[in-house]
């Protein structure tokens, strides 16, 4: 590009040679300032990395001198998941700092490794989960699900959502009921009992028994009107107690994707801390 003026126009891409072929990791368009940003991951290993501008009809292609990596401490994993963009986010990096009650978000992505897209014949489908919440918050990702294409070359992306739930003042207000009269389903055992009990004091000859029929009958209907410890007599006149916050602390949450071939799994997974005030 030397020798010209302006800025330049076209893509750039970054070539890895690990001695074993060149492999084009991504590939990204200049902005209208000429910068270029890439989203890849590397396998463990040595690798020799270098920029690859492509050229147009004023710039004429170049190609930077090559940077040794080396990659000790990544695991074998066929993708990586890394998070950002947490909000709202604490002053500690890498944290989502939350009252209850309300909703915090941040961006996963998914990069596969060169070494596994270009094994694959058909689209992969990574599933995001997360686990380690704590009660009364949930997480989810809008797509769950990330598509990873035969030779992909840059990173997928999926919204993650963290709900929380605030306390509760008040109860809820008892479910109404149509209408005064007893239930239908007390009904179903009052009648059968009643017309039982009645036709055998009918038929009774002695008074005792006469007695006894009656006193059963009576506390039957005394039974089956006494619902004040019946739990749907309990729900009809007090109602759900108030909903319980999502306890204040500070959690550790694991945000893990996985895919399978319906043979074995891989899978990658990131953290991130959760503080609920």
């Amino acid at each position: 590009m030397t020798g010209n003026t302006g800025t330049p126009a076209g893509t750039v891409a970054i070539e890895d040679d690990a001695g074993s072929g060149t492999t084009t990791l991504a590939s990204a368009t200049l902005s209208s300032s000429g910068q270029a940003s890439f989203s890849f991951a590397l396998a463990k290993g040595s690798h020799s990395l270098s920029a690859v501008y492509a050229g147009n009809t004023t710039f004429i292609g170049s190609t930077s001198l090559p940077a040794a990596v080396d990659v000790s401490s990544q695991c074998d994993a066929s993708f990586v998941v890394t998070l950002s963009s947490l909000t709202p986010s604490a002053t500690a990096a890498n944290t989502l700092n939350l009252t209850a009650g309300q909703t915090g978000t941040g961006t996963v992505t998914i990069t596969p490794l060169q070494t596994y897209v270009s094994t694959l014949t058909a689209p992969a489908f990574v599933t995001i989960s997360c686990s380690g919440l704590p009660d009364q918050a949930t997480c989810n990702f809008t797509p769950e699900k990330i598509e990873i294409l035969p030779l992909q070359n840059a990173g997928s992306t999926s919204l993650m959502e963290i709900q929380t739930v605030a306390a509760s003042t008040t109860s809820v207000s008892p479910a109404s009921r149509p209408g005064k009269g007893p239930s239908p389903i007390a009904w179903a055992f009052l009648l059968p009992g009643a017309l039982g009990l009645g036709g055998l004091a009918w038929g009774a000859r002695r008074r005792w028994l006469s007695q006894l029929s009656l006193m059963a009958l009576i506390g039957l209907v005394t039974l089956l009107g006494a619902t004040g410890c019946n739990p749907r007599y309990d729900y009809q006149h007090h109602g759900p107690g108030p909903n319980s916050a999502t306890p204040a602390g500070t959690y550790t949450i694991k945000v893990t994707a996985q895919s399978s071939d319906g043979v074995s799994a891989v899978k990658d997974s990131t953290t991130f801390v959760l503080v609920v005030n």
